[in-house]
């Protein structure tokens, strides 16, 4: 479109913009109209190629708006291109409608949810490595952020990747607008320091006035044929177009009344609502044929006997490059720690499917999201302890309705003497509370090979807890683990107590059921693999035919097994006692850890013997 016409509809897009809040009752105003002529030229000037008709069309450039809470104007976009109406825009933020406060998954256009700042960037960088490096698609990934995001740590953590990956086909714009919230940003005016800053991590940075058209536009022709990712910081004015709102404090999140909006109106002048913008189409190709069978030949088979000693987290690592050949979309990627959590084997078979994401566990989340999100099947991989730090990109991707497998190793004391900082223990609560998360804890390397294959048929979030320790073989390779399920591992029709458990403390249960067999006392042993969703329906057979159910963990009692249990049998008057780690670990053996937690065969058999009375 022509400069001229572009203007018209910037003109168009803040009319939307102002009468939709005002609607609404509610918005970020002024946030979406420092933005407008950045995006108007960005989408209609030619250069952004999107087919409208067909929001998934794998040649689509993409376009994220970490600053999500530009959603006026975002919508406004989109109905400039034809695919919204205006009547659809007056919706905005009511009970129903997809035009959400800030942009969510129940908007065709949405590439990922976003309005937690500081994540569209890494979401962009997943994008940008999949057109790269998979796909091998031409598209372009955009994203839209706002200076004061770029406070966020996320932000640094994305740029620096991008600039290690070489992700010249991902283009950042920073809408320096100056004011925050609350006051002014980190940088102010000062340009000239985000462009410092952004430089010397390997980008190549464009300073713009952020309203001038022609600026805008030579400076993303300028980015679209840059080799290198580049960022194009642009001066704005938050509350463009309406003089009595433009850089005044205080209007962050508020929107203006009836005669407010008349005001604004008639400043803004006579516009065309009929006026609608055209996107240029893009490019037609296919994807690679992909992974040859001759490429699964040295893919290594482990022959799992019973009683063999392996660890959950190799047979995580082993079980990576076998479904590949099933599951030709899966990507890994891991923080740095690939060597513990053997997400080293698949990179070793398959190093065009690996990305390293170095120590950087929040651009790690949000970069598997933006791959989920180009139809890849991540597997992340870190410690355990370490996803807690990504616990809000973890959340936002749940939102985003992706399917991505989480690894996390070293969980709990039983990693020994390197002490409570490398012990995962909030992981299980963590990824329970997930709307939509299954949550997986095999106690051997079968459960764990067979869990990590279920994983991959499942949709959404899925959480794999592995263990550091090397532990026994406890089933037959032909075992089955469905999602939902669980293993009764010792049982009778004497059984006095139930004995819940799973990971390495299911093998201190085991052994308690030794000790205490040889006393004459008998007990059922539950492997509770499948920690989300439990199995009620065992579960609730155990509570009817035995006096108690023990539930044993190597995890904090706050949202572990026991509190799941409990909540499952939360109906029944049979008691569940929780033997969890209740004393802040410290350095020592897994062995001497274990009982000094009382979660070891020597507490299982004292609590039994307390219930019973014994």
């Amino acid at each position: 479109m022509s400069e001229t016409k572009v203007k018209e509809l910037t003109r168009l897009l803040r009319y939307w913009c102002l009468k939709m809040t005002t609607t609404a009752g509610s918005g970020h105003l002024t946030s979406s109209l420092s933005a407008v002529d950045l995006m108007a030229e960005l989408m209609f000037g030619g250069v952004f190629r999107y087919d409208v008709a067909d929001p998934q069309n794998i040649n689509n450039d993409r376009l994220i708006f970490s600053k999500g809470h530009a959603s006026p104007l975002f919508y406004s976009l989109w109905a400039a291109a034809g695919a919204v109406s205006e009547k659809e825009l007056m919706t905005y933020r009511k009970f129903g409608s997809p035009l959400e406060g800030h942009p969510s998954m129940r908007f065709a256009f949405t590439e990922a949810a976003t309005g937690s700042l500081g994540q569209g960037l890494s979401v962009g960088v997943g994008m940008a490595l999949n057109g790269k490096y998979l796909d091998k698609l031409a598209y372009r990934t955009y994203v839209l952020l706002g200076d004061g995001e770029i406070a966020e740590g996320s932000v640094w953590e994305a740029i620096q990747i991008a600039a290690y990956y070489k992700l010249n086909n991902l283009i950042g714009v920073v809408d320096c607008s100056r004011l925050a919230q609350w006051g002014e940003t980190m940088y102010g005016r000062n340009m000239k320091a985000i462009a410092q800053r952004i430089s010397a991590f390997g980008w190549n940075t464009i300073t713009i006035d952020g309203h001038s058209l022609p600026q805008i536009q030579r400076a993303i022709a300028k980015a679209a044929s840059s080799e290198k990712p580049t960022m194009i910081i642009a001066q704005t004015i938050k509350g463009k177009g309406v003089k009595f709102l433009e850089d005044k404090d205080g209007w962050h999140g508020k929107v203006l009344d009836p005669e407010g909006l008349e005001k604004a109106l008639k400043e803004l002048g006579k516009v065309d609502t009929s006026l609608r913008g055209v996107i240029a189409k893009p490019p037609r190709k296919s994807r690679p044929t992909g992974l040859k069978a001759k490429n699964f030949l040295n893919v290594p088979k482990e022959d799992y006997k019973i009683g063999g000693i392996i660890s959950t987290r190799k047979a995580y690592g082993q079980a990576l490059p076998r479904i590949l050949m099933k599951y030709r979309d899966m990507v890994v990627l891991d923080a740095g720690v690939a060597n513990s959590t053997f997400a080293e084997i698949f990179q070793t078979h398959f190093p065009e499917r690996f990305f390293e994401m170095f120590i950087a566990e929040q651009n790690m989340i949000g970069t598997a999201l933006g791959l989920a999100r180009r139809g890849k099947l991540p597997f992340v991989s870190t410690f355990a302890a370490f996803f807690t730090r990504a616990f809000d990109q973890i959340r936002m991707s749940d939102y985003s309705g992706v399917h991505m497998v989480l690894c996390g190793s070293h969980a709990g004391v039983s990693v020994g003497a390197d002490g409570v900082s490398q012990m995962g223990l909030e992981d299980i609560a963590l990824f329970r509370s997930l709307f939509s998360s299954i949550v997986l804890y095999p106690s051997d390397a079968v459960a764990c090979d067979k869990l990590v294959e279920e994983a991959a048929k499942y949709q959404n979030i899925v959480y794999l807890r592995t263990t550091r320790r090397e532990m026994p073989v406890l089933y037959e390779a032909e075992e089955k683990f469905p999602i939902g399920g669980s293993k009764v591992l010792r049982s009778s029709s004497r059984d006095q107590v139930t004995i819940a458990a799973a990971g390495i403390t299911l093998h201190e249960a085991l052994k308690a059921y030794t000790a205490l067999k040889a006393e004459r006392i008998s007990v059922r042993v539950l492997d509770l693999y499948s920690v989300k969703p439990l199995d009620v329906k065992t579960l609730l057979k155990a509570s009817k035919e035995t006096q108690a159910v023990i539930t044993v963990e190597d995890h904090y009692p706050e949202g572990g097994i026991g509190e799941a249990v409990a909540a499952a049998l939360s109906g029944t008057k049979t008691p569940v006692v929780s033997l969890a780690v209740r004393k802040l670990p410290q350095s020592g053996t897994p062995d001497e850890l274990l009982g000094y937690e009382q979660i070891d065969e020597g507490a299982i058999v004292e609590q039994v013997k307390k219930i019973l009375g014994k």
